[in-house]
This record gives C-alpha cells, sequence and structure tokens, in this order.
C-alpha cells in the first residue's frame, strides 16, 4: 500500500513540491474541488513550491480558469480549455440528474429550456433563484427548482467573478461557459485521453476508481482499448490497476512530508478505493454527514485534522505524534500560514480529535 501511496502523492505534487506555474498545475490535477470557495487556493499551497493566493485569484479574474460543475456533478476550478471540454465529457452523469427532477417539469423540453435559460443568463448573470423566477414566468405549471435544474443540467453555466476570487465575496451568479469566456463550445474529447490524464493524476487506478471520480460508468471498454499502451499492477486485494508506464512511482520508503489539504480536496476523492491515503482504523473520520473536514497528511495518509479558529492554527490528530513528528508537522503549519496569510500572527495549538 505505501508503494501505491508513494506513486499517488508523486502525481498530486505531494510527495515534493512542484516550481510548474499555477494554470500549468490546475491543468495536470484536472481541476481543483471547489464546492467552497478556499479550498482551489489551500490545494495549490500544499503542492505548489512558488504559490501566492493572489496568482489564482488573477487567473479567475482574467478568465483563463472559472468554476463549473463537472465531475462527479460538483464544482470544481478548471482552466478555461478543460470548462470548454470536461463538461460535456460528463454530461451523461448531468443527464441522470436531470432525470429525478423531470416529473416537475411539467411536460416542459429541457431543450427549450435550456434556449430560454441561455438568453437570459447571456444577458445577464443570474442567481439560481433568479433563474428559477424568471424561467417559472414561462412555464408557471412547472416546479420552479426543476426548471432551474434542467437549466443546469443542459447548460455549461459557469459561476462569474467576484465569486471566487481570493479575501472577496460574491454570491453565486451564472451565465454560459462560451459567453464568460468569449468562445465557441467545444466537442468532448476522447475518452481515451481523459482516462490518460487521470492516469497521469491520479494513477495507478482501477476502473472502478476512475469512475468515482467523473462520475460516470461503462469506462471498462476504453481501459481495455487502451491495454497495450498501459501499464497494469494488482493491489494488495488483487484488483487490477492500469498506469502510464512511465509515470513515476517511487520508492515506497520515500519521505513523505506533512501537508495540510483543504476540505473536499481531490486526492481523497478521486478513487473508489481510498485506502492508498485514508487507513481503515480512520475511514470516515474525515466527514461529518455530507461536509468534509480539512485534513492532515503525516508519512502520506490520513492523520488528523485542522482548522483556522480566530487566529489560532488547531491541529488535532488521531494519534499522538512523537516529539519530532510534531515539530514537523508544526513547521508545516508556520509554513501553509505564511503563504495563505503573510504578516498575520497565528498560534498553533494541538490536539487529539474525539471518538464519536
Amino acid at each position: 500500500m505505501r508503494a501505491l501511496n508513494r506513486a499517488t502523492l508523486a502525481r498530486q505534487l505531494l510527495l515534493a513540491r512542484s516550481g510548474r506555474p499555477v494554470l500549468d498545475a490546475v491543468g495536470h490535477l484536472v481541476g481543483l474541488q471547489a464546492q467552497n470557495t478556499k479550498p482551489p487556493y489551500y490545494a495549490l499551497a500544499a503542492r505548489l513550491a512558488e504559490f501566492a493566493p493572489e496568482r489564482l485569484s488573477a487567473l479567475m479574474a482574467g478568465r483563463e480558469v472559472a468554476r463549473i460543475v463537472t465531475l462527479r456533478s460538483t464544482i470544481h476550478t478548471h482552466t478555461a480549455e478543460d470548462c470548454l471540454t470536461l463538461r460535456p465529457f460528463v454530461q451523461p452523469a448531468r443527464d441522470r440528474e436531470l432525470g429525478a427532477f423531470r416529473a416537475g417539469l411539467a411536460g416542459a423540453d429541457p431543450g427549450r429550456i435550456a434556449a430560454v435559460a441561455r438568453d437570459l443568463v447571456e444577458a445577464e448573470p443570474r442567481t439560481m433563484a433568479g433563474l428559477r423566477q424568471a424561467l417559472g414566468t414561462v412555464w408557471p405549471e412547472a416546479d420552479p427548482r426543476a426548471l432551474a435544474v434542467a437549466a443546469r443540467c443542459t447548460l455549461p453555466l459557469v459561476q462569474v467573478t467576484p465569486r471566487g476570487l481570493w479575501e472577496e465575496s460574491g454570491q453565486v451568479a451564472l451565465t454560459t461557459v462560451e459567453h464568460w469566456l468569449g468562445r465557441p463550445a467545444e466537442p468532448a474529447p476522447a475518452p481515451d485521453a481523459v482516462v490518460l490524464r487521470y492516469l497521469a493524476a491520479f494513477g495507478p487506478a482501477s476502473v472502478r476508481d476512475m469512475q468515482s471520480w467523473a462520475g460516470l460508468t461503462r469506462l471498462k471498454a476504453v481501459f481495455e482499448r487502451l491495454r497495450p499502451a498501459l501499464a497494469t499492477f494488482r493491489d494488495p486485494d488483487g484488483v487490477e490497476l492500469f498506469d502510464l508506464p512511465d509515470a513515476p512511482r517511487p520508492d515506497p520508503d520515500t519521505p513523505a512530508p506533512p501537508r495540510f489539504l483543504p476540505e473536499f480536496d481531490n486526492l481523497l476523492l478521486a478513487h473508489a478505493d481510498r485506502s492508498r491515503v485514508v487507513p481503515p482504523a480512520h475511514r470516515g473520520r474525515n466527514w461529518r454527514g455530507n461536509q468534509a473536514y480539512r485534513t492532515l497528511l503525516v508519512d502520506g495518509f490520513l492523520a488528523g485534522l485542522w482548522q483556522l479558529d480566530g487566529h489560532t492554527l488547531v491541529i488535532e490528530t488521531f494519534e499522538e505524534p512523537d516529539r519530532a513528528r510534531r515539530e514537523e508537522v508544526g513547521a508545516e503549519g508556520e509554513r501553509m500560514l505564511a503563504v495563505m496569510h503573510p504578516g498575520a500572527a497565528y498560534d498553533i495549538r494541538f490536539g487529539k480529535v474525539a471518538r464519536t
């Protein structure tokens, strides 16, 4: 399992920080989970040697990256190119989501809803509440929520700035990706190309792993088509894993420094089997209901939780660390604070996660 852990950390730029430019890193990672506005910033702070939040914020303000619903039908921060192509790639998942709301459409055609919604959001960005209200005037007998879901599922809607900018606030307002980026829609990439990108960022991985990451099904045929060009392995449970032949697979004893990850970090969501990062004893301890906690990696594995409480960094571990490990975690915490909150004075407090 350590070999699989180290390989995944290397792909995720977590074994050693990368000197990649921010835009290149976002592309390599195939987007950053972004249900909340701050996680993409903390995710890059953990992965890049030279990072300041303002760099990602400037890319977002310049429309080189954007926030859009893609993988697993959740919001991600993607490069402009991926906004235009990955969204159509995961359209089957959005079609399934829409299926659950069709009864509320009262016979309204989703294609017609999409056309009307496009005119509305391209005339001016709309909140979901505003979109529900406007669509409800056109189809008064339909459920307004179902109408808005139909628009969200059939159109590639991005969240416009200032939403998502560092240390700025703004409600969620939506327009189409084509209108926001000033570019026409592009066709979905070939599934083969997306599989290769997934393996580069998350491999070695099984078919089920990628399906879990993408929120799609029936990808086995794609892996079989690519099999002659891929390396294959077995995990400790005998599950077949695929990988790029020349991808980094470090020695299992390679040191893995502590890392502070945001809630919903892709590292913990991109595999059906998460034991490569989450030890069995700690399974489920980084979640409460549908909310994920900010997580601490020690020696490459989930080892605790963290939060900012005022001007205190609170670090809670599952097991009591020895003195050397505690100092190592503290030093990484100081670095994270210096990158994300330069000039601010923070205390660091250690504790232990209570068993529930």
